[in-house]
């Protein structure tokens, strides 16, 4: 299964849909362009909504920290969305979560950005 994601835009926030695998190769370089599009249209506030992503391997992971680091780098805020239980608990084992701001609900996300 292929990686697709789709954005939309709720109150000022750059809401990505992500669903598939983040993988080496299609999955990682999508998540890398999409992330690397909005930031250059100014977007400084993203989500990434991973309830949809049923797979992230250490280039995914790699991928995620990457997006992360270059809006912040922009001053901008990524967070990330409805992880499902196989994302959440890599994301522990990593200890990424602690780096990440993760939300479970998308309006109390939408609120949580400044």
């Amino acid at each position: 299964m292929s990686m697709k994601a789709n954005t939309r835009q709720v109150d000022g926030i750059a809401i990505v849909d992500l669903s598939g695998r983040i993988t080496l190769g299609e999955g990682s370089v999508i998540l890398r362009d999409t992330v690397r599009d909005l930031v250059g249209k100014g977007n400084k506030k993203i989500l990434l909504n991973l309830g949809e992503v049923n797979y992230i391997d250490s280039s995914g992971i790699g991928e995620l920290v990457s997006a992360f680091t270059s809006v912040r780098n922009q001053g901008g805020e990524l967070k990330l969305l409805n992880l499902t239980k196989k994302v959440h608990d890599l994301l522990q084992i990593t200890k990424l979560y602690t780096v990440f701001d993760v939300k479970d609900d998308e309006t109390a996300a939408i609120k949580s950005f400044k």
